[in-house]
Parts: C-alpha cells; structure tokens; sequence
C-alpha cells in the first residue's frame, strides 16, 4: 500500500506549481472509512484556496476512478446551492500516484452529530435530509453532464448523469454479482425488477449515506455533512430507507459502546428510529410499500459489498469489520422479511455478531 505523505506533497508541488510547499500539519489517518483511506493535514506555503485545513480520501482499487470525479460533482454542486457539503479543491483519477484515485477537500470544522449532542439527534437528521430533498436535482445533473465533456475533452474517464441515476445503481449492483459469481445474490436481486414502484415520484438528491456520524456539529449548529460517494438522484423514499437500514443494524460494537452498556444503546436507537421516521412523516408522506421496496435496495447493496469483500479475503482477517461481524447476515434476515427470498452470503470463520 502505497505510502500518500511524499508522492502527495511531491504532486501537489508540481500541481500548485509551488516547489516550497511542505507540511504544515502531517498526513495523520482518520477513522471512518470503511472503503477508503482518510488523512487531515495542512500546507505550509500554499496558495488559496490550499492553505486551510485539508483532508485527504484516497480511494481503494476496487473503485473506478471516475468516482473521485462524480464525488467532487456532487459536493460542489451542493454547496454551491448552499448546502453545508466540504468543497472539493482536487481530484485526481489517477491511481498510480497515491495507489488509488483521490481527492482534496477541506475539512470542515465540527464533531459527529452523536458526539456533540444526545438530544434532539432525530430533529436534526430530518431537518438537514429536508433541505438536501429541495435542492434542484436538475442542477447536478447538468453539472455532471459538463463534467463528462469536461473529462472527455481531456481523454479522461466517463462521467454523465447516468452515474447518479436509481435505473444505474440497480444496474451497477446486478454487474457487480455477475462478474463477482455472487451466486447467493443472484435470485434476490431479480426481486427488483419484478416489483419496483411504477408510478414515477419526484426525484430529489439522495446523500445514500446519511446517518449521525456524517453530520457535523458545533456550537449547536451543523457545520457540515460529509462522505459523498454514494448521491444517487432518487425518490426520497430511497434516502430514508438507507438511513433506516443503517441506524437499525449497524453493530453497536462498531461504534465503540462498551459492552456493558450495548443494551441501552439498543433501546436508544430504537427510539431514535421511531422517531426519527415519525418526524420525517410530519414534515412529507412516506408510502409505506415504496419505502419497503429501496430498504430492500440498501440491504442489497450492504450485501454486494460485504459478499465483495468476504470472497476476496483469506479468513477474517483481510476484512475491515463491518464486513467480518454479523451485520450482512441481518441485511441478509431483513431483507428476507421484506421480500420473501433469503439472499445467502459467503461464510467468515468464528463471525463476530453484535
């Protein structure tokens, strides 16, 4: 694994054209990444806008390299419309640099909504979902569009509204199976296209991954909302789907609660769920079977990941832990009760459930 402070610093000189830049700050990992590595730093020398607090995302290879290129879209794109997302000062899709394509973005000020506050978590994961669905979808679409002239003008990768599209995303997750043999998969995903909603609904911005930990609090106020790479431009069904899926599953071991205390923490995040959907509900209409059928989705696509990553490992260990606990075995349960078909995954020795 390709070691990012030297050939950063190095690249960035040649890219910024300023052969004293150093290091301010040092490349220092952060946690959070499940698929990707995350550094804060800070240059010494640097002109605007890269001479504040900076962080670092490189991508793993299992990544297509245009994705550094739709993320930057994405975040832009929003923050221009004014909503707190970091702007993105660099990215490169060339993995030879760093080993895996990156980007440079700026790193916002603030703690994780968990951390920065207990009550009111629900009111503040409704409030900022809301004003992510009533930006103008168009304008990212558009924006990616430019983005792909943009790239092919320079015989760089394929970029287009079709990467953010829901008719995409299912496709992307049906390749992934067949070329991976996930073969445990193969029935479960036929579901889709057998039952997918077919009246059209209006099509909003979806963060794909929006959960407490990717809010930014300080003060009271949010600050930001982070990690990008999963936008897909959808009914906002889709969005609370995914964000219920991952505040009724993701382990609590995971998240650092000491054992002792994993049983509150179950009885609190029940709450925080019935809450936080109840909330939503006041604000606009769910239907309850068009938000069965994407919480199916987001199980599927923890599913295709963890099947991923399960059968490219040797044992446990080349897993990062998400993977390696029970979690995709209770995607795999939930998923079953909304749709009546049992996806199977590939086995980990001695699993880890929560």
């Amino acid at each position: 694994m390709t070691e990012p402070a030297q050939p950063l610093l190095e690249h960035l000189r040649a890219e910024l054209r300023e052969p004293g830049l150093g290091y301010a700050e040092p490349l220092t990992p952060m946690t959070g990444g499940y698929d990707t590595r995350i550094f804060a730093f800070r240059l010494s020398g640097a002109p605007e806008p890269f001479s504040i607090p900076l962080i670092l995302r490189v991508l793993g290879s299992q990544h297509p390299p245009a994705r550094v290129l739709s993320e930057r879209t994405a975040q832009n794109t929003v923050a221009g419309l004014g909503y707190p997302a970091p702007r993105v000062l660099l990215a490169s899709p060339d993995a030879t640099i760093l080993g895996g394509a990156f980007l440079i973005m700026e790193r916002l000020a603030g703690r994780p909504l968990l951390d920065a506050r207990r009550l009111g978590v629900a009111s503040v994961l409704v409030e900022m979902q809301l004003r992510l669905h009533a930006l103008d979808a168009e304008v990212l679409l558009l924006a990616l569009d430019r983005e792909g002239q943009t790239s092919s003008a320079a015989g760089g990768p394929p970029i287009s509204r079709e990467l953010v599209t829901f008719e995409s995303h299912l496709a992307r997750l049906e390749r992934r199976i067949a070329r991976g043999s996930l073969r445990g998969l193969e029935k479960a995903i036929v579901w889709f296209s057998d039952h997918r909603p077919m009246d059209e609904r209006r099509r909003v911005i979806c963060h794909g991954d929006f959960h407490p930990q990717n809010i930014l609090m300080t003060d009271g106020r949010v600050t930001g909302v982070i990690d990008w790479p999963n936008v897909i431009v959808a009914d906002p069904a889709f969005d609370v789907a995914s964000t219920r899926v991952i505040l009724d599953l993701v382990p609590v071991g995971l998240l650092g609660v000491p054992p002792a205390l994993r049983g509150l923490v179950e009885v609190a995040r029940r709450i925080l769920v019935a809450r936080y959907l109840s909330l939503y509900r006041r604000r606009q209409p769910l239907d309850a079977a068009r938000l069965a059928y994407y919480e199916a989705l987001a199980c599927m696509r923890g599913l295709v990941r963890t099947a991923e990553a399960r059968l490219a490992s040797i044992g446990e260990s080349g897993l990062n832990p998400l993977d390696a606990s029970g979690f995709g075995e209770q995607l795999a349960a939930r998923f079953a009760r909304i749709t009546g078909v049992m996806p199977r995954l590939p086995a980990v020795p001695q699993l880890r459930r929560r």
